[in-house]
């Protein structure tokens, strides 16, 4: 798959967006529909400019899509949020810099990375270059399909997201691009869950990726063919889909708690048939908390 027929049309829209809109002061919105409903602050109340403190956790995730390997990490580390009209700086969209957003659409830049993985002893890729960390670049629409509000209390959004992005991968020493993606996610949050200060998110995501980014997965050449291992010639399209669940609520003031798990669909991938791919459902789950120690007595504008 070619990702160009995505990404162009959008980088136009964006460039224009920004050229339009970057001196009017009503480009952020009151209400911005990336915003994250299950953290600390309630609906209508404005979120600070910025926030420092500690945050950790622990996460296991396969090594790789398909793959039956598993990566732990555990980290435990300062964290930072900015919440500018343009730049924003880390919380549930990473790091992003804004070009359009009203009540109901948002257009950013955007960019997002994963740990890296061993190819240890008696796995699919033994013998094989390791993966290294890896980290995506692009274009992201958000679209607020819809507010809801219930009667028993608690709020609601419903929200589209379409990412087209670039990926890299890096040792920390040398940068590689490794294609495209192109990812539209369904995404409903919930303030209120269970009692007032809890939130839930529920996404559903599907992903397509260039031929570069699949050969970084499943692709054999010759010289890592082994007895178990046969020749694979990788090829571009669908990768996978994935439906995720997450729950946030209070521990103490200024401490919130997170759970969350998602199940990863790799049957139909474009690269089934190929010796690296060994599952066809595989899973992911986490847990962390965040300490907000410092924050800003100037909210935000959205």
């Amino acid at each position: 798959m070619s990702s160009s027929p995505f990404l162009m049309p959008v980088l136009l829209l964006m460039m224009t967006a920004f050229n339009t809109l970057a001196d009017d002061e009503t480009a952020a919105a009151a209400d911005s529909p990336n915003r994250n409903l299950t953290g600390f602050e309630s609906l209508d109340e404005k979120q600070p400019l910025w926030e420092a403190g500690i945050g950790g956790g622990m996460i296991e995730v396969p090594n790789y899509p398909a793959s039956k390997e598993r990566n732990f990490v555990g980290l435990a580390a300062p964290y930072a949020i900015y919440r500018g009209d343009i730049f924003r700086i880390g919380g549930d969209g990473g790091a992003r810099a804004v070009f359009l957003e009203n009540e109901r659409l948002e257009l950013d830049m955007s960019f997002s990375g994963a740990f890296s993985a061993d190819s240890d002893d008696n796995t699919a890729r033994e013998g094989m270059p390791e993966l290294d960390y890896m980290f995506e670049a692009g274009p992201q629409l958000i679209y607020k399909i819809r507010d809801f509000s219930f009667q028993r209390g608690g709020n609601g959004r419903l929200t589209g997201r379409v990412q087209a992005r670039a990926v890299f991968s890096t040792d920390l020493g040398d940068l590689h691009t490794r294609g495209y993606v192109f990812e539209p996610t369904l995404r409903y949050q919930q303030r209120g869950v269970f009692f007032d200060s809890t939130g839930l998110s529920l996404a559903f995501r599907m992903t397509w990726a260039t031929e570069k980014l699949h050969d970084y997965f499943y692709q054999v050449d010759e010289a890592y063919v082994t007895s178990t291992r046969r020749q694979f010639n990788a090829k571009g399209g669908y990768l996978g889909s994935e439906v995720s669940l997450g729950l946030s609520f209070p521990v103490m003031n200024k401490v919130r708690g997170f759970l969350g798990t998602s199940l990863q669909f790799n049957q139909g991938s474009a690269n089934e048939d190929s010796p690296l791919y060994e599952k066809d459902v595989t899973y992911s789950i986490g847990v962390g908390f965040v300490w907000r120690a410092w924050e800003s007595e100037a909210r935000s504008n959205w």
